[in-house]
């Protein structure tokens, strides 16, 4: 994550909290973050750097409509600064910052094999244990795993797999020859 991604993700996110529209931005945000991802003709004419970026923020608003006047503003602003192509980024590093402040934790669980619900409670109910924070999961499957888990939480990594291990033991096998 670049630094001008942090920089227009922490300015939206300060401006529709203060002025009290945080919950309307993040919903619009998450939406056409998705319609970006989702839509390749949207995502083509956002990330064409030959498109005047007054073309593409007039394009903008028609597309916006009647969305929230600081999401529009803000989405806008992008575009004038021909930083629309990074909307994506953008709008994962926001995500973060209004988990951050309702307490959430937003964690990927990666496991050799298909949790039970159960046993996913159990895993994620130890990390609010620890963390303190209220845990939000993405739960993913790789079988190259082998056994055990690998857990992301931003930058932070931890990788509890038998594949892991195995790697690991390797470099250190490696080294010390």
């Amino acid at each position: 994550m670049s630094v001008a991604h942090r920089t227009y993700a922490r300015a939206l996110y300060e401006a529709a909290r203060d002025s009290g529209r945080l919950p309307v931005v993040r919903e619009e945000m998450a939406d056409f973050a998705q319609s970006v991802r989702d839509v390749p003709e949207l995502r083509s004419l956002l990330r064409n750097p030959q498109l005047d970026p007054r073309v593409k923020a007039r394009a903008l608003d028609d597309v916006l409509g009647d969305a929230d006047v600081v999401f529009r503003n803000f989405v806008r602003l992008l575009a004038e600064k021909g930083r629309i192509g990074q909307l994506e980024e953008i709008a994962r590093e926001f995500e973060r910052l209004a988990a951050a402040e309702e307490g959430q934790l937003e964690v990927e669980l990666t496991t050799a094999f298909e949790l039970s619900d159960d046993e996913a409670r159990e895993i994620l109910g130890r990390i609010e244990q620890a963390s303190g924070r209220r845990v939000e999961a993405t739960r993913t499957v790789d079988p190259s795993l082998i056994g055990g888990m690998v857990l992301q939480a931003g930058s932070l990594r931890l990788d509890a797999s038998v594949r892991g291990r195995l790697e690991r033991l390797r470099r250190e096998l490696v080294t010390k020859s």
